[in-house]
């Protein structure tokens, strides 16, 4: 018996309005287990090799886990991948909430979807059957008015709907997907790739005829309940409390937050846009994914003055208050949740918009761009307004608006005089708020990941010396400084990307499971497997479905010609040092990182010279098909 799936993947064809059910076998989950994993099994096999991203030969692949709907905290995960519009590279994106439980308890363990509807649908899923409906009435519409009218028409108050905003409709790269209103598959810009195929959202309704067997039932009661008393003793109490903002004074007292477009990494308005200050003043209350006890999600409210703040869109988290605050020099912090709200509403990823305003702010300090390109705006750092009225802009492609639309890299190629010598993004992808002057082996990974720079897919420098019991039991036992990248600061990025990797195809929750200060270390997390599973996974089994999930990413861009040569830091990093705080005077090394490369390929039995996934690294993880696909 298959325990914690239903062995059916629904294949949606938009282009001949078709839909069929596809039942894989159990050799296929134990295999690639759900996740991120899934939704590249179908991006390599779908894909054609130079597939226009906005194009309806781009296939979108919608996968949850094994443990989703499981009744343990950190399982209602979504991952969604498909040829990323903003990188052109592989994109991959993932949400919590409750869309991704009741998908499962929809019937099914995932959703294919190629080609492109002839006008505006959504897709309704209920009791293990599917159906395309008109959502003609729905297009041009903003989240939350989606939400009231779907649930309207349906007759349906408990159901779940993913959906793409006016943003993703209007092909702004880094639309990202909303559910709730409020959770998000931020970057890559997958709310572009379901925008450009007509499809408006995606709608579940589940039932308990639906929800799959635990394989031991009693096991997963005790992992469950252990959470609950250990919840208060372990680092993941500061998260239920102020949630991920919790550490923007931190960041910035240990000079990591970065400020007016990675200027520096100290923010002297960081305790106006902090954790406290919005617990203080506009928390309304904390939300929470299916069956979690953490509730690190943040509910915000703001009533009076210039930047009224609706809740039912939620409230900015760390990565929001540093791209639309710190990066901006922004420290009004209702200015920033209002932004937030924009986002939300239209289907935005805040960290890519707020960011791409912050290097559009740089540029017009330095007078490479000016109030001829802004339609008179004043883009300077600190300007709330400006700030504000950009992003409403760029949600509408509204004039400068539609340029920054496209994401910094790109409107640098189209604005030109020098305005790329300030870009901060990576692949084409801004880069998220953490900084690789202070935690240098997440520079390695920001460069070298395959979907372009993101904080979640390794653990942080500073948890090596930090949590030295279980990070051994990654094999990492000799913990060195933050601000070193030497030979064991390369295998503590390997090692902890594969697990993270691996979290990202079981999908399961980074704050609840991990290696370092996670509520549930990395046994636990095979322990929950295998009790919702049955499968007699090990923590080596686990990593291996990791370093499956980065072999078939980077193999996806292989193909498409991405290797080495892409995978680097902005240059201003290594010609300009940090301004002010504890990070002054900063930064980085591009010999360092050249070697760190080198050393990253060769643990990973990449060709170093390319950065290129070989056969025998395709082979070590079960990947032969893949390897045959690159000619290898």
């Amino acid at each position: 018996m298959l325990y914690g799936f239903h062995g059916r993947i629904l294949h949606v064809d938009l282009t001949n309005n078709t839909l069929e059910v596809e039942t894989p076998d159990e050799h296929f989950y134990r295999k690639y287990m759900g996740g991120s994993a899934i939704g590249l099994y179908y991006a390599l096999k779908l894909i054609p090799k130079g597939a226009d991203p906005l194009g309806p030969e781009n296939v979108m692949v919608f996968a949850v886990g094994p443990m989703t709907g499981a009744p343990i905290s950190g399982q209602s995960r979504l991952a969604v991948t498909a040829k990323s519009p903003l990188t052109g590279a592989i994109g991959d994106s993932q949400s919590g909430g409750y869309f991704p439980a009741e998908l499962k308890f929809a019937g099914f363990d995932a959703i294919v979807v190629k080609g492109k509807a002839d006008h505006p649908v959504y897709l309704w899923i209920h009791d293990g059957e599917a159906e395309i409906r008109d959502a003609s009435h729905l297009w041009g519409k903003v989240t939350g008015e989606v939400e009231d009218l779907i649930k309207e028409e349906l007759g349906e108050k408990k159901l779940q709907i993913l959906q793409v905003g006016p943003a993703g409709e209007k092909g702004v790269r880094f639309a990202a997907l909303i559910n709730m209103a409020n959770r998000a598959n931020g970057r890559t810009g997958m709310g572009a790739v379901m925008g450009s195929k007509n499809l408006k959202a995606i709608v579940v309704k589940g039932s308990s005829k639906w929800r799959p067997k635990v394989a031991d039932p009693k096991k997963l009661r005790e992992l469950s309940k252990w959470g609950v008393e250990h919840l208060e003793s372990s680092d993941s109490a500061g998260l239920a409390l102020l949630g991920t903002a919790e550490i923007v004074v931190s960041q910035s007292k240990g000079g990591g937050l970065p400020t007016r477009n990675w200027e520096s990494g100290y923010f002297e308005g960081a305790e106006r846009i902090s954790g406290e200050r919005m617990y203080n003043e506009i928390l309304k209350e904390r939300d929470t994914c299916y069956g979690c006890i953490i509730r690190c999600k943040r509910v915000v409210e703001v009533k009076e003055g210039p930047y009224k703040v609706d809740p039912r869109y939620g409230g900015p988290e760390y990565e929001t208050l540093a791209t639309f605050g710190a990066y901006c020099g922004v420290d009004n912090l209702e200015a920033v949740a209002y932004a937030n709200q924009i986002c939300n509403m239209y289907g935005m990823d805040t960290i890519s918009c707020g960011a791409t305003i912050a290097w559009a702010m740089d540029c017009f300090e330095r007078g490479l761009i000016t109030t001829e390109d802004t339609g008179g705006i004043e883009l300077r750092f600190g300007n709330a307004d400006a700030m504000v009225k950009m992003t409403e802009m760029i949600a509408r492609r509204e004039g400068f608006g539609d340029i920054l639309a496209e994401g910094s890299a790109r409107a640098a190629q189209i604005i030109g005089r020098g305005t790329e010598e300030r870009l901060a993004t990576v692949k084409g992808q801004e880069m998220p708020a953490h900084m690789p002057h202070v935690k240098r082996s997440l520079g390695l990974i920001y460069a070298v990941n395959p979907f372009g720079a993101d904080h979640q897919s390794s653990e942080h420098d500073p948890a090596y010396k930090a949590y030295p019991e279980r990070m051994a039991t990654l094999d990492l036992k000799d913990p060195v400084s933050r601000l070193v990248l030497n030979g064991e600061k390369v295998k503590f990025a390997v090692r902890t990307q594969w697990f993270y990797s691996a979290m990202d195809t079981v999908a399961v929750c980074q704050f609840v499971y991990g290696p370092a200060w996670q509520l549930y270390d990395s046994l636990q997390l095979v322990e929950a497997l295998r009790a919702v599973t049955g499968w007699n996974v090990s923590l080596y089994e686990l990593e291996e479905v990791g370093r499956r999930r980065l072999n078939m990413l980077r193999a996806f861009n292989a193909r498409e010609g991405i290797g080495r040569d892409q995978d680097k830091l902005p240059k201003r990093f290594f010609k300009e040092a940090l301004k002010g705080g504890k990070s002054d005077g900063i930064k980085l090394d591009e010999e360092e990182l050249e070697r760190a490369k080198d050393m990253y390929y060769a643990m990973n039995v990449w060709d170093v010279e390319t950065g290129m996934p070989t056969r025998a690294a395709l082979e070590s993880v079960s990947l032969q098909w893949v390897a045959d696909l690159l000619g290898l």
